[in-house]
Order: C-alpha cells, then sequence, then structure tokens
C-alpha cells in the first residue's frame, strides 16, 4: 500500500510538471534545499546589533506554582534592574492556554555569548540567585531553554503597558528551509503590524534546532481573533501562507499572562 501511494505521488508530481505548476501538495514531498554559502544566522539575524537571547520553559508541580510565580517576581527583576549583569529580562510569563502549570522567560544579552558568559560567573557568586535556583529546584518537573537570535525584520522586543495576553507561537523547520521562511517572513510581517499586535520573532541557535518562535500581543482572545481574521484581507498573505505551511514539520500555541513584574505586559 505504501509503494501504491507514493506511486501516486510521484505521478501527481509528474503530471503538474508537465502543466508547469508546482503545485503545494508536490511541495509537502518534494523540496529541493539550495547550497549556501553563508550560515543563516549571518543572513538573517540582525546585525546592527549584538543581542542573544534566553527562553526558559519551566514546568511547574501544580501546588507550587504561586510560591514559584512569588520567588521569580522577587528575585527576577533584581538581576533585570542591576547594570552589574548585562542582560534584561523581556518578559515573563504563566501558560493560559496550552502546556499548563508552565512558566515561560524570555532574557537579552546585550554583546552576545560573552555577555551571556559574563552573567553566568557572576551568578555563581550571588548568594540570594543560588538560594534561588535551590528553592526553584524544589518546585519543578522539568526544565528546558533554548539560546536564539533575532531576525532582522522584526521589532525589537521592548516594555509595554498592559493588560495584553501573550501568543507564542513556536514553528519546528524542516532543516535547511530557514533562509526560505525568512524571505517569506521579510514581506509577511508587514501584514502584522496593523495593531501593534508584533512583539518580536526569534530563530534558534543552541537547544532544538530549526525552531522559529513569534511572539505576539493582544488585548484578549476576540481581538486576536479578529487581527487574524483580518489579515487575510491583505492581498499576498494566502501566499505567505501557502508557501510557508509546507515548511513546517511541527507547530504549537501558547496563550501567556504576564507576570506581575514583567517588563511585557
Amino acid at each position: 500500500l505504501f509503494f501504491a501511494v507514493l506511486s501516486l505521488i510521484w505521478s501527481f508530481s509528474a503530471s503538474s510538471n508537465r502543466n508547469g505548476e508546482d503545485s503545494w501538495f508536490k511541495s509537502l514531498f518534494v523540496r529541493k534545499v539550495d547550497p549556501r554559502k553563508d550560515a543563516h544566522s549571518h543572513l538573517l539575524a540582525k546585525k546592527e546589533e549584538s543581542n542573544l537571547y534566553k527562553i526558559q520553559f519551566h514546568n511547574v508541580k501544580p501546588e507550587c506554582l504561586d510560591a514559584y510565580n512569588k520567588l521569580c517576581e522577587d528575585v527576577l527583576p533584581s538581576i533585570h534592574t542591576n547594570e552589574y549583569y548585562p542582560c534584561e529580562l523581556v518578559g515573563t510569563w504563566n501558560t493560559w492556554y496550552g502546556e499548563q502549570d508552565q512558566a515561560v522567560h524570555l532574557w537579552r544579552y546585550r554583546g552576545g555569548y560573552p555577555a551571556l558568559t559574563e552573567v553566568m560567573n557572576k551568578l555563581k557568586n550571588n548568594k540570594e540567585f543560588l538560594e534561588y535556583r535551590k528553592e526553584r529546584g524544589r518546585m519543578l518537573l522539568s526544565r528546558r531553554n533554548q539560546l536564539l537570535l533575532e531576525f532582522s525584520f522584526w521589532n525589537e522586543p521592548v516594555p509595554r503597558e498592559g493588560p495584553n495576553i501573550y501568543e507564542l507561537r513556536s514553528y519546528q523547520l524542516r532543516p535547511g528551509t530557514m533562509i526560505e521562511w525568512g524571505n517569506y517572513w521579510a514581506r509577511a510581517i508587514s501584514y502584522r503590524q496593523q495593531n501593534r499586535e508584533a512583539v518580536g520573532g526569534f530563530f534558534s541557535q543552541i537547544g532544538h534546532l530549526y525552531m522559529v518562535h513569534h511572539l505576539w500581543a493582544y488585548k484578549n482572545l476576540q481581538l486576536r481573533e479578529d487581527t487574524r481574521n483580518a489579515v487575510w484581507q491583505h492581498e499576498g498573505w494566502n501566499e505567505v501562507v501557502y508557501y510557508t505551511v509546507p515548511l513546517i514539520q511541527h507547530m504549537d500555541s501558547r496563550i501567556m499572562i504576564p507576570m506581575k513584574t514583567s517588563p511585557l505586559q
């Protein structure tokens, strides 16, 4: 059966070629990755800034969530506001819809990997942070992180007043397709600026590779729905969706609520 289906797919693709059409169905199965002469990070990341981002996902024991939030609110802002550490807390949230009892933290390191290393070394001597990490460990079921760069065509995330809800849309791309994704979204982002919903766009460097994260802000879920529906009225948006969907292996959406001390409210 498998070979029969495969034969049908290739027959369909060949027929499309004869008609001079590159069908979406064919693109799901046939994709040529063009050779590159430079890393996609050099081509897609902002040149004027050497910012590195770290995103953390903490799965918290349900009975510990309130205590965990209080712990983060007591400790993380002290690192964020201290010029001794070349890093900033961009935002910190609890997941509302998606994976439950989860916290998401996004940090920015101005100066790239040297700044990250400097912060890590300095925190080893911060007794408050070491106690925070020890106490935090008792509250977590699991945790993971990624190091990210920001796309050159996205806004840099800056503090904003609330109240807002945030959507983190995460895409696992097919290996070798990051440049293609960036080319389409460099045009697509102009369609998604109507309500200042675009907060930041990032791609992974360490951790799960070929991962893209888009961060959006909305006043409420209904405005999110209205905004996402309205974008289909823009000529060209349908093409972006048409050509980028085949690049995705997996996608996920989280609706998140900011913690009290998050710069993104």
